[in-house]
């Protein structure tokens, strides 16, 4: 049951016709990282790179980039995982229908690691220089590992239950890297901070395995949002269907034996810049200090084979993660979050820009009009706790107000029902200069920007408009006032010149004058962007544009806008400044000299003839 290492589940893959060999030499400098993303937009095949330019391992991509595929990796264990999961939310059902939980011991016996003293993993060594040089963009600072599984344990609670795996980006060359270092990306609320914290207040170095390939199920578990206290160790047996196989070394920690590749070492206090990188938001996260991770072994098994995926403006190929993840989870969010009944975090927006939530709303339900009070006791608990505590807009609505099937998941049904309902002097909640996801470079500095809870609840509290209003002469540097959706204005604006943190007076004058417009309320939401038919062109774009290039508390201005006891509102609509700003990390781009070779492997003869 499961698929033990890499090389088993790319040779099923193979025989399913699910995997196309390219033997043709491929460069990992842009090349490959190409043509993965390329072959994931169509739905296309696992890739096996058998000739990798520069280097004597083979690499392979594409893995996880369709949901069939991950069903057919993952098939003998999904369902028992999945019920296992809804053990925990209802407890009873194993008693009413035991018959559904018959392989459920199986399933928690194959938890737990198995020792070994010696595997696959640790028959050959090799160093840095020797690895897959993957570099995905044009900008990216150097080659890094994308698909990593790093593995570290607390130093105060050592051992599989205090340990921690993470999908966390490492830099293996470039900037200021050696051949015996590599730069290590943990972001804010990451697992390895606790031990790393740990391993400082004990003046230790914490030691930390880079597991790159082996079983599936591992590379599910670094990215898999668990509990705190509950090792992905454990998970990943689980969804593999078999104990994982741990190599344990002396005075170091333990090893996957069916591991490809491992790089073993210690990170301290030492920081070097790391990046940038071309991130999965759509831009790149820009260079900033990082911890270095000194070298002290790099293994490799005999068949070794480097799996990798590169990321980009979603969806790509970790768009899949994110899918299987809901799958497995959405019915545990009641149980985590109490009164939440759905959480979406929306992956073309990036996923931790803007979060959909449908809560309850029962607090005073004899009152003739819902307003939200309990909503906001839900969205408080989603900004605080585990991967959700990153989001940076929270729109929640209230299911009591959902009697046609409304869903977070359907997105313009669920922005129509929120503009309809929100009152918009009383409804939107700051939280002014917290932390914001790492990636998020529109605030007020690194890990520093703003939030916003956007709340509805009650009867609708206004009609949203198709058709723009007549609308007063605009001030200078805006034009070209177009619709996008229901109560959606888009507004071209001049390029902005505006400092980080602080307040643009032309958006503020923008706001007085579509104050006094006839029928603005029809519009409660008005975007001001760079450019308006890009933005317009579908709701990826708009979502994408709007929420990933402002912060709320900067950013958002509004057409009678005021501030009354701290709390700020707009009598007639919000307005958010969505313009690429001087401080913001570029958007990735393509190189039109690789893509051009890559259309060449496409052609009549080529190894992607047919593929892309």
């Amino acid at each position: 049951m499961g698929y033990k290492k890499t090389k088993e589940c790319l040779d099923a893959l193979e025989a399913k016709g699910d995997l196309l060999r390219i033997d043709q030499e491929i460069d990992p400098n842009i090349e490959a990282g190409v043509i993965q993303r390329r072959v994931f937009q169509t739905g296309g095949p696992a890739l096996l790179f058998t000739n990798v330019k520069g280097c004597k391992f083979p690499m392979a991509a594409n893995i996880f980039g369709t949901k069939e595929r991950l069903n057919f990796i993952f098939r003998d264990t999904i369902e028992t995982v999945e019920r296992l999961m809804k053990l925990k939310m209802y407890p009873m059902e194993a008693i009413k229908r035991p018959w559904k939980y018959l392989g459920a011991p199986r399933t928690a016996y194959h938890t737990m690691p198995r020792k070994l003293s010696e595997g696959p993993v640790t028959a050959n060594e090799t160093t840095i220089a020797e690895l897959p040089q993957l570099k995905s963009w044009p900008m990216d600072g150097g080659a890094f590992v994308t698909l990593p599984q790093v593995y570290s344990e607390s130093p105060e609670n050592p051992g599989f239950a205090g340990s921690n795996i993470g999908m966390y980006r490492v830099q293996l060359s470039g900037n200021e890297y050696n051949n015996t270092e590599v730069g290590l990306h943990y972001q804010i609320h990451r697992g390895i901070g606790h031990h790393h914290a740990q391993a400082l207040k004990k003046g230790e170095k914490l030691k930390v395995n880079i597991v790159v390939g082996g079983a599936p199920s591992m590379t599910i578990a670094a990215v898999m949002p668990l509990p705190e206290g509950l090792a992905e160790i454990f998970f990943a047996g689980s969804l593999g269907g078999h104990r994982i196989p741990m190599v344990m070394r002396p005075n170091g920690l333990p090893v996957p034996a069916e591991a490809d590749f491992c790089i073993c070492g210690t990170i301290s206090n030492e920081q070097k810049p790391e990046g940038p990188f071309g991130d999965h938001i759509g831009y790149y996260s820009l260079t900033h200090d990082f911890p270095v991770l000194k070298v002290d072994k790099v293994y490799h098994r005999n068949d070794a084979i480097w799996p990798f995926t590169t990321v980009g403006r979603p969806p790509q190929e970790d768009t899949m993660f994110g899918d299987f993840i809901h799958e497995l989870t959405s019915e545990l969010v009641p149980s985590v979050f109490t009164g939440v009944h759905e959480v979406h975090a929306v992956d073309v927006a990036g996923v931790h820009p803007l979060l959909l939530a449908v809560g309850s709303e029962r607090y005073v339900p004899y009152a003739e009009e819902r307003q939200p009070q309990e909503l906001l006791t839900n969205g408080m608990a989603l900004l605080g706790n585990t991967q959700t505590a990153l989001a940076k807009y929270l729109f929640i609505g209230a299911k009591e107000d959902m009697q046609h099937g409304e869903n977070c998941h359907n997105i313009p049904v669920f922005f129509k029902h929120m503009l309809e309902r929100a009152n918009l002097k009383r409804d939107l909640h700051f939280i002014t200069r917290t932390t914001i996801d790492t990636l998020d470079y529109s605030g007020m500095g690194f890990n520093e920007g703003s939030k916003l809870i956007f709340a509805a609840a009650g009867s609708k509290k206004r009609e949203l408009s198709k058709e723009l209003p007549e609308l007063p002469t605009l001030p200078d540097g805006f034009s070209e006032a177009k619709v996008f959706g229901p109560g959606i204005m888009l507004i071209k604006g001049r390029k902005s010149e505006t400092a980080r943190g602080n307040g643009d007076p032309q958006m503020e004058r923008l706001g007085e004058a579509l104050k006094h417009a006839k029928g603005i309320e029809g519009f409660p939401m008005i975007v001001v962007v760079d450019d308006p038919d890009f933005t317009a062109k579908n709701w990826e774009n708009f979502i994408w544009v709007t929420f990933t290039r402002s912060d709320p508390a900067t950013d958002i201005y509004g057409a009678g806008a005021f501030t009354k006891a701290k709390h700020w509102g707009a009598e007639k609509a919000i307005i958010i400044d969505a313009r690429m700003k001087s401080y913001q990390a570029p958007p990735l781009e393509p190189d039109p000299e690789v893509e051009k070779r890559v259309d060449a492997l496409a052609a009549s003869g080529g190894p992607l003839y047919g593929v892309i």
